[in-house]
């Protein structure tokens, strides 16, 4: 007879400022459960994710802040940047983290308290610092790992707090020495990958997308940002023969200002559920208009290119699909470098003008060797393994014994 494995509670802290926290997280339980399976593992990791800023039981005004960061990103990016760099200091961070936001300690010790988790792991800025003082108030040993969700530069709050572990997407000198390992910015298994044309082929039928089609995707992350209404427009007055996917995330305003523009001079055409499809009289293109996808691995892995802000995890997600990124903006702050690191790793093109962004796709639907280059530096850019490295570095910490999981 065989014994069914123990649980071990993780604590995983996010925070919804993006979808990039969550995702990461996610990725790294689905490495978690992998691993426990495909290991003679005696016991299994349960993950309890949790929002000390913003979910149940999170104090007033750092759940009013937190919630502020969507339309602060779409509307009035210039002040999220303000907030940014004038709060990218050790003493501005630790100042913030001590007033502000010191509240969320109190909802990770209260969890602490409740699923008296193997490890503590910090997926935001924010929570890592809460992490650290749920620590001591509850008088526990419990290990602290950080994992940075940013790519080429990160804020001082992920390094202000005390933690036992750090996991960056790429070598970072401003980290603590001997706590930072390099190890990739975590995606789910789903996004592991290109596919073989066949496949691809096969993945776009399920869409309800033709096979022959040159499919651009453009999308501004979870929330939505970064111009695609101007951005939607230029592709369909200058392209012809394009099927553009625009994928508006949380920004439900957007994605009705689409449907309502694009629609005019349309005929509407079967699309999937939640999406709005319309092919443009007189252009020979197609578009498909949609909200959050639970999906996005297929689409990303379908399309021809990617076109979005610098986002961070965008970026390692189309990298690990294999598909070439044309980047057309960032957020001031954390985005800020993303662009140069793809640009320079051969994996995409920065393209901050409407017009030049179509001179691009056009360029690069008439040209299928630049295509092709492109595509072999996104595979070159990718860490498909980031998220099994990480959850080798959580298991480890949980038996006193980092990467004692093989």
């Amino acid at each position: 007879m065989t014994r069914d494995p123990v649980p071990v509670p993780l604590l995983f802290l996010v925070a919804d400022t993006g979808g990039g926290h969550r995702a990461a997280a996610r990725a790294v339980g689905e490495a978690l459960a992998e691993a426990a399976r495909t290991t003679l593992a005696t016991s299994r990791f349960a993950p309890i994710l949790c929002d000390p800023l913003a979910g149940p039981g999170s104090a007033p005004l750092p759940r009013w802040v937190t919630r502020l960061y969507g339309p602060a990103t779409r509307v009035a990016p210039w002040a999220w940047g303000a907030a940014y760099h004038l709060s990218n200091s050790r003493a501005a961070a630790g100042l913030l983290l001590r007033t502000l936001f010191r509240p969320a300690s109190r909802l990770v010790a209260d969890a602490i308290t409740t699923y008296q988790p193997a490890v503590i792991v910090s997926f935001h800025p924010l929570t890592g610092h809460a992490a650290v003082a749920a620590r001591r108030r509850t008088r526990t040993a419990t290990p602290v790992v950080t994992v940075v969700t940013d790519l080429a530069s990160g804020h001082a709050t992920w390094r202000y707090a005390n933690t036992d572990a750090i996991s960056v997407p790429f070598a970072d000198p401003a980290s603590p020495p001997g706590l930072a390992a390099c190890l990739g910015l975590p995606v789910g298994r789903a996004f592991r990958g290109p596919l073989p044309e066949p496949e691809r082929a096969s993945l776009r039928r399920s869409l309800g997308l033709p096979a022959g089609d040159f499919l651009v995707v453009l999308t501004g992350g979870g929330e939505g940002c970064g111009g695609l209404a101007r951005r939607a427009r230029a592709l369909t007055r200058h392209l012809t023969g394009v099927h553009l996917v625009v994928i508006c995330g949380r920004n439900e305003r957007l994605r009705r200002r689409l449907d309502r523009r694009l629609s005019q001079p349309s005929r509407w055409e079967p699309a999937p559920a939640g999406a709005h499809r319309q092919r443009l009289a007189g252009s020979g293109n197609t578009v498909t208009v949609t909200g959050f996808v639970p999906n996005m691995a297929d689409w990303l892995r379908c399309a021809d290119l990617v076109v979005s802000k610098a986002g961070p995890g965008a970026i390692a997600e189309a990298a690990c699909c294999g598909t070439p990124l044309l980047l057309t903006s960032h957020l001031p702050g954390q985005e800020r470098g993303n662009t140069a690191l793809v640009v320079s790793r051969g994996a995409g093109l920065h393209v901050p003008r409407a017009r030049q962004l179509a001179r691009e796709v056009g360029r690069l639907q008439r040209d299928p060797a630049a295509l092709a280059a492109l595509r072999a530096g996104a595979a070159r850019l990718a860490r498909p393994g980031a998220a099994a490295e990480v959850a080798r570095l959580i298991a480890g910490l949980s038996t006193g014994e980092v990467g004692a999981w093989n």
